[in-house]
């Protein structure tokens, strides 16, 4: 296993003349999963973009599996082994569940019966199957992140980049959710880095975290630990002028 799998040395991010990240070193073990936390402002969005490549960095470097990715477009990157999914799911609401899945199997020129099948194994294992055939307009916002994940698992990620994914999930369809990412890393061995604000389903779902404010690491270790350190804590609660 490669504790040095995902490593970011020094990133930063400036909008003009507003610095949205500044000098974040940090590491994603293989086999992992990592959580990006903070405060909103801090950061963890436009960290979780310098990874994927929508946005790039303004200083440092990204490296992905020992080679330095900083300058690679999203593409490359997904052709690298690193997947992502949105905030806001962006399906093709008039394609059924199968055909959104199929879509980036057959961008690779995959022949359509091979597609088929292979997208119909990945519905399966996100617990779609019933809705294989309906149209992806007709889910919930749950069966949407499910759908998400379907077609992220397509591209045959070593990488997963989760952002937000119980966001706007009715409270009853979480634990099924989280049940689905568990096993992406336990039965597929993916890697994932995840974006959440709720803390509660992070200590049940993440090793390791990151915890930003302003732009700024301010702790990085174990998932247990940093919930419970005391800057986290307090920023938590209020008091952002908390030293990194």
């Amino acid at each position: 296993m490669d504790s040095d799998f995902l490593r970011t040395e020094r990133i930063t991010v400036a909008f003009g003349g507003i610095v949205a990240l500044k000098d974040v070193s940090l590491t994603v073990a293989q086999g992992k999963t990592t959580a990006i936390l903070g405060p909103n402002g801090a950061g963890k969005t436009t960290l979780f973009n310098a990874i994927a490549g929508a946005v790039r960095p303004t200083g440092g470097t990204v490296f992905f599996g020992g080679e330095d990715i900083t300058l690679y477009t999203p593409s490359r990157r997904c052709h690298s082994g690193i997947a992502r999914t949105f905030q806001i799911t962006q399906p093709f609401g008039g394609l059924s569940v199968r055909e959104n899945v199929m879509v980036p199997l057959a961008a690779k020129g995959m022949p359509m019966k091979q597609a088929r099948k292979e997208a119909e194994s990945y519905v399966a294992f996100v617990g779609l199957s019933a809705k294989s055939e309906d149209p992806a307009r007709v889910l919930s916002t749950g069966q949407r992140k499910r759908l998400e994940l379907a077609r992220a698992l397509a591209t045959r990620p070593r990488l997963l980049l989760l952002d937000e994914v119980t966001g706007g999930v009715d409270r009853p369809s979480i634990p099924e959710l989280l049940d689905v990412i568990r096993r992406l890393r336990q039965e597929r061995g993916i890697t994932i880095v995840v974006v959440e604000h709720n803390m509660e389903v992070l200590l049940g779902l993440a090793d390791d975290a990151v915890f930003l404010n302003r732009g700024e690491l301010v702790v990085a270790g174990s998932m247990a630990d940093i919930a419970d350190h005391d800057a986290v804590r307090r920023i938590y609660l209020g008091d952002g002028d908390v030293a990194a």
